[in-house]
């Protein structure tokens, strides 16, 4: 991946229904075709379209069926606007931000790909937007989050640590997450880096709305976290690939098995050497990804 994610793609902006500027990188086919199906990408809880970079190339320039892919940027992610209502910063409302931007980009049918947070607002999708669902893929999400697993996403996400330069930001996520991706080059984690802080006044800066980690910690995790299960429901007639991180400890073994069994037809992939997320460019992923997404011409 270049460091520099500027190539390839075309930068565009959308209004959500409460007036924010919200942000969209589009790739464009090798070949345009109207009647072909295009890719929605929706990234985990504080990253953005950037994670989707290397998998958009491949999809948009495939050469048997090259397709639109549309990478967003949630509000108070990426380049979209922040909300001054740090409330809003929750699935329902961000879920209607997704349905604004099928909107504006005339999508009326997709398939979506959700990562994390992404697969969260995907099962809300399916209970209220069905239609807009050809086909899913959950990148290590599903009706079950493990406490285990979210309590490290708030814990790392609240460190006071903050990186003085792109050394020192590819030193930390290693420290986050080495132990769960030791398939990762030091070249992956500096692609990490930069699809997860922007430059600012010559400093790597976390892309994304600090309010956004506060928010974690208000959750009671005395109690059991809710579950999407009846949502997950409304996916059984749609065309499911899961891919799961071998050492993710946000979605279980466990979990992953009984949406096997409520969903037999649903493809399974595990993504070797990596924890939760998984980076969707590396070893066989994109390929079997690729594989998926051309069943649907």
């Amino acid at each position: 991946m270049s460091h520099a994610i500027t190539n390839g793609f075309t930068e565009k902006f959308y209004g959500s229904t409460d007036g924010l500027r919200l942000h969209a990188g589009i790739y464009h086919p090798t070949v345009e075709d109207a009647t072909r199906l295009p890719v929605v990408c929706l990234p985990g809880l504080t990253r953005n379209a950037r994670d989707f970079h290397e998998l958009a190339l491949i999809l948009s320039r495939d050469r048997a069926f090259p397709r639109r892919v549309i990478a967003l940027d949630y509000r108070g992610r990426g380049l979209s606007d922040r909300d001054e209502n740090k409330a809003n910063y929750n699935l329902a409302v961000e879920c209607g931000d997704v349905i604004a931007a099928c909107t504006a980009f005339g999508i009326d049918r997709a398939i979506f790909i959700g990562t994390s947070r992404g697969g969260l607002i995907l099962h809300l999708l399916a209970a209220t937007k069905p239609d807009l669902l050809a086909g899913v893929i959950f990148n290590d999400i599903g009706p079950v989050i493990e406490q285990a697993g979210l309590m490290a996403i708030r814990d790392y996400l609240n460190r006071d640590r903050k990186p003085q330069s792109w050394s020192e930001a590819v030193d930390i996520l290693k420290e986050n997450h080495g132990a769960a991706f030791p398939a990762l080059s030091l070249a992956d984690w500096q692609d990490m880096a930069h699809a997860i802080y922007r430059e600012r006044n010559g400093v790597p800066v976390a892309d994304y709305d600090p309010a956004i980690a506060e928010q974690l910690k208000t959750i009671d995790f005395g109690n059991p976290l809710p579950d999407l299960w009846p949502q997950f429901e409304n996916l059984d007639a749609i065309p499911l690939q899961l891919i799961r991180g071998e050492n993710s400890n946000l979605l279980s073994r466990r979990t992953v098995d009984e949406m096997a069994k409520r969903h037999p037809d649903m493809l399974q992939i595990t993504a070797g050497g990596q924890g939760h997320a998984p980076l969707l460019h590396l070893g066989d992923i994109p390929e079997r990804i690729r594989m998926f997404v051309a069943k649907f011409g």
